[in-house]
């Protein structure tokens, strides 16, 4: 069974056809440089955090969002991270510039949870030991982000390094890329 939800885990978040969570880990780390990695880690747990916390509320039904809603708020968290990269550009993230970042990853990640909730949900509604299911999940999303991250970093370091692009015009290519995409799903999921 704890194979079963890993391998879930690691699967919703590399699934080409949820390609938000990839846009939205794109945004969030496009900032950082492979020495960073300590910070990039520190983002992306607190992210797992408020996922993992939205999906342990909906599927004991402690809270109940509209889909729409939610649908309609993952995009706009991926374009205000990519906003963000491109108005508050810096060649080092300072630590209270990292701690917003942090608390914002933690919300954002309730938000993307709720996403997922409800097709989870349905997974659990039969697991017997639906604790052990929700920890395998989250750890594969935790080993999914990780493993989308080294891409994220191997794409900066050839591009910033072998192909000399500056890394401002970098940083605006990866998040204008994620606002563009984010823009056009909330005007297609505005529907509440």
């Amino acid at each position: 069974m704890f194979e079963l939800y890993f391998k879930l885990g690691i699967h919703h978040i590399l699934d080409i056809n949820s390609y938000d969570h990839i846009l939205f880990l794109i945004c969030l780390t496009a900032v950082y440089l492979l020495h960073q990695w300590k910070q990039i880690l520190v983002l992306i747990t607190a992210f797992t955090i408020g996922h993992t916390t939205s999906l342990i509320l909906a599927t004991f039904e402690i809270i109940q969002i509209s889909s729409s809603l939610i649908e309609f708020l993952i995009p706009l968290t991926i374009f205000i991270t990519g906003f963000w990269n491109v108005v508050l550009f810096t060649q080092k993230v300072e630590p209270p510039t990292h701690l917003f970042k942090y608390f914002t990853a933690l919300i954002f990640g309730l938000i993307h949870g709720l996403g997922f909730s409800n097709y989870l949900h349905s997974l659990l509604i039969n697991e017997k030991d639906i604790v052990t299911s929700l920890f395998a999940f989250n750890v594969g999303i935790e080993v999914g982000q990780i493993l989308v991250v080294v891409g994220i970093l191997f794409l900066n370091i050839l591009m910033l390094h072998v192909f000399c692009i500056n890394r401002r015009d970098w940083v605006n290519i990866f998040s204008g890329a994620g606002m563009g995409i984010s823009l056009t799903l909330m005007i297609d999921r505005f529907s509440f």
